[in-house]
């Protein structure tokens, strides 16, 4: 069996690796923007809360009821720094993941190229072959022609 053609084998498992390595990616970068849309969400929230807050604050308000909203903002601002620590780790695996599936592209376009590299010189020794045989063959005919 041709060299190439036993390579095809390993060539296929080299593009299951790298589906594979593209869907964990896939996977990674849902996880990310999902945490990311959070963030903005909860940002937005404390923002509206915060303006809520300056909106009523334009009559008399009883200092329990300040306090209360200075808690809430305080509390907001622990959730977000959590959701960003989150983010940063899932922002990491999704370069971690990237990194891998950039790994396995390359190991499979190698191999692709390597095997395009053997069937080139498959093909070159076939010709060789064949041409060796031709010579043959005209040699044959022409010492039966002068013999």
């Amino acid at each position: 069996m041709l060299r190439s053609r036993r390579l095809a084998v390993v060539l296929t498992l080299e593009e299951r690796k790298e589906q594979e390595a593209l869907e964990k990616m896939g996977e990674a970068r849902k996880q990310f923007e999902a945490q990311q849309a959070q963030i903005d969400n909860l940002n937005r929230y404390q923002q509206e809360y915060r303006d809520q807050i300056r909106h009523n604050q334009q009559g008399v308000v009883p200092v329990a009821r300040l306090q209360a909203w200075q808690a809430f903002i305080a509390q907001l601002d622990q959730v977000l720094r959590q959701q960003q620590k989150q983010l940063d780790v899932l922002e990491g695996r999704l370069e971690e993941c990237r990194r891998q599936w950039q790994q396995a592209w390359e190991r499979r376009r190698g191999m692709e190229k390597y095997i395009e590299t053997c069937r080139r010189q498959e093909q070159r020794e076939q010709d060789l072959k064949e041409q060796k045989l031709a010579d043959e063959a005209a040699g044959r005919a022409f010492a039966r022609r002068r013999g």
